[in-house]
């Protein structure tokens, strides 16, 4: 395993020979001392990209689309230790790995892969002698942040259909968690995948996110992340107007109304908050339960949370690991103050448990009853294994609750009444949801937000919109010499 930076089809070691220990979560043990990136080597890495790009862009689409099926073949070869790496960069469970992170990966190549060459232009009815079509043409070098809570995952879906699409990248993996991220790079060189075309360059976000964000030579760039990052990276792209994509934070609203199965919203809700201990942008944050469901539901849905297995990731008994960081452990466990201060009632958890895990980044499942749906608590992400419990006592209210947030990312709702499940979707200020499930995603399907959640969508055919910018054509098809200026 390689631990420098990979530009130009090789690992070199950081300007600056500067490096930072990744850690191991579950006891924050060294994994690894990783090249730290700085400003030289973005421009490297950028100069790399540009030089790459004429052949690359110019390739037969189907070639392109090859060599990412091929990577996701390699994917699933090496399915067991990428599910081990990513389990102890990140602290993810290794069922989670092997069941979920490393397969959607690989199924991300392999979609987009087959998409490569069959993203079309169109054909426009102009007037009378005139034939006008467009092409879909590659942005260029395009810079990709890739955020620390699901960073191989997160790296097939940025770099997929940027890649299919034609454009290089220079990507910024999280200098948190870069392992997998530089693994899949090793494994894209084994899959043919020209030098330059790719290049990694893991820093710290400040620096090299900012860098990459002002930078003249990248025409793009998309950025999963905070929503207060996202904003300076709109400013910093303001130098030469490059395109933005954002995919930023999220408070999900979870609705549960009193038709509702309550074992299948119970069990779906766990998944929704839980799943990766909560370190998700869509995870459903905010559970609101109709008041006359509600007793019952915390009932069943409280001991299940304590049930919970905590543990070290690599266990397969595993159903919750730690926290990717020590700092994020903090930040989480000091919302339980913040919900106490404003009159909060700690249902379940609110702490990090003893004996033997109490040395790494755990935080016990935590409920809370908030006071009003507009406490800290319920507005502010949290991100973390963190549900805000509040009641609602029809639909209006509960609208006015799941849409009186500044985010507007992901958001889910149980029922069996077929036309409120359609209502509600339809008026929930939102870019995904969910109707009697939570949290499903397919490379085929857009993910994105709305309002304070950011701009643009990954997967599917507008994440290769995302990638490029149209031109129209026009043809004079007439022969006959146009009507202007004829004397």
């Amino acid at each position: 395993m390689r631990h420098q930076l990979f530009i130009d089809g090789r690992f070199v070691d950081a300007e600056s020979g500067e490096t930072l220990a990744t850690l191991n979560p579950h006891d924050n043990a060294t994994l690894a001392d990783v090249a730290l990136a700085g400003k030289a080597d973005v421009d490297r890495a950028v100069a790399a990209a540009q030089r790459a790009f004429p052949a690359w862009s110019r390739m037969a689409a189907a070639d392109r689309g090859r060599i990412l099926l091929k990577l996701a073949d390699l994917i699933d070869a090496h399915t067991e230790e990428l599910a081990q790496l990513e389990s102890l960069d990140t602290g993810h469970p290794i069922r989670d790995t092997r069941r979920l992170d490393v397969p959607r990966t690989a199924g991300c190549f392999r979609y987009f892969g087959g998409m490569a060459d069959k993203f079309q232009g169109e054909t426009i009815p102009v007037e009378a002698g005139f034939l006008n079509y467009t092409l879909r043409e590659p942005v260029g070098v395009v810079g990709q942040i890739v955020p620390w809570n699901f960073p191989l995952m997160f790296t097939s879906w940025k770099m997929a259909p940027a890649l299919a699409a034609g454009n290089c990248i220079v990507m910024k993996p999280s200098e948190i968690t870069p392992l997998s991220s530089l693994r899949i790079a090793e494994l894209m060189a084994e899959a043919g995948l020209p030098p330059g075309v790719v290049n990694m360059v893991p820093g710290l976000g400040h620096v090299v996110g900012q860098y990459i964000a002002e930078h003249p030579g990248i025409a793009k760039v998309a950025f999963t992340g905070s929503t207060a990052t996202g904003r300076r990276i709109v400013q910093a792209s303001a130098g030469n107007l490059k395109k933005v994509q954002l995919e930023l934070g999220g408070k999900g609203a979870n609705i549960v109304f009193d038709d509702a199965f309550l074992p299948a919203a119970i069990h779906g809700s766990a998944f929704a908050i839980f799943h990766n201990q909560g370190q998700a942008c869509i995870a459903g944050s905010r559970l609101m339960l109709h008041e006359k469901i509600a007793d019952a539901f915390l009932e069943q849905f409280i001991p299940l949370a304590q049930s919970i297995r905590l543990g070290n990731p690599l266990d397969d008994a595993t159903e919750m690991g730690p926290l990717t960081s020590a700092l994020h452990r903090e930040r989480v466990l000091n919302y339980v103050e913040i919900a106490k201060g404003e009159g909060g009632e700690l249902l379940a958890g609110g702490k990090s448990p003893s004996g033997e895990l109490a040395h790494g980044c755990y935080v016990e499942p935590t409920v809370v009853r908030a006071k009003s749906w507009r406490d800290r608590v319920a507005q502010e992400e949290v991100f973390g294994p963190f549900v805000t419990v509040l009641t609602f006592k029809d639909d209006e209210e509960a609208m006015q609750i799941a849409n009186g947030t500044d985010y507007g990312l992901g958001s889910g709702l149980w029922t069996r009444d077929l036309q409120r499940a359609h209502k509600v979707a339809r008026e929930l200020h939102a870019g995904m949801v969910w109707i009697n499930s939570y949290k499903r995603v397919n490379p085929g399907s857009p993910f994105g937000g709305v309002g304070q959640s950011g701009y643009g969508r990954e997967m599917g055919f507008d994440a290769m919109r995302e990638y490029t910018q149209v031109k129209s054509v026009w043809v004079n098809v007439d022969a006959q010499v146009p009507p202007h200026f004829v004397r």
